[in-house]
């Protein structure tokens, strides 16, 4: 009997592909996110428009939207018994990896504001340059924003990768359910 199969070492490249993949895609996010919120909002555009507030708003929200476009793309490709389980080994490596990414996320912004004394503070700024005062004041207004913006990012990336991954394994459970009671109700057996 002829069984289509895939080898351990097969998922294993699946997953890796889709680790690298959400890799990416989050350390994207981790450096747009504190150019966006931390540096273009408050000091290049001091008074946005709602369509500009709208626009730099929505940036954590592209992994949610890029994931949700992934996966309706490719779940149409669950044919297959080889197919349905690289794909879910894609899968399952992109949503771990944005799930560390997320907890990563939390984690850095926790020490940063931890660390982030005004004795500290002031070093680093007259480290930086000629502008010290500025930066050092800067920095100090923008600190207690810093992890309720954390938060936010980090549960908009935990949503992006458990969401349409999630919505996709529970489709592929359901389509596999059906096939077995068509497969019983047609067999007779239960």
């Amino acid at each position: 009997m002829n069984t289509p199969y895939l080898t351990l070492e097969n998922s294993l490249g699946f997953f890796g592909v889709g680790a690298k993949s959400g890799l990416t895609e989050g350390l994207f996010l981790l450096l747009l996110l504190p150019a966006v919120e931390f540096y273009l909002v408050p000091f290049v555009l001091k008074s946005p428009n709602l369509f500009l507030k709208t626009m730099f708003g929505s940036f954590p929200f592209l992994p949610v939207i890029a994931n949700t476009f992934l996966c309706a793309y490719i779940s149409r490709y669950f044919i297959g018994v080889v197919t349905r389980k690289a794909i879910n080994a894609f899968f399952t490596g992109r949503m771990l990896v944005l799930i560390f990414k997320s907890f990563m996320i939390y984690i850095f912004y926790t020490l940063l504001t931890g660390l982030s004394t005004p004795e500290r503070v002031w070093q680093l700024a007259q480290y930086l340059g000629k502008n010290a005062e500025a930066i050092y004041y800067g920095y100090m207004t923008m600190l207690p924003n810093i992890m309720p913006i954390a938060t936010r990012c980090s549960l908009l990336v935990m949503v992006a990768a458990i969401l349409p991954y999630g919505i996709v394994f529970l489709i592929d459970m359901w389509r596999r359910s059906k096939i077995k009671r068509n497969h019983a109700r047609i067999t007779g057996k239960s």
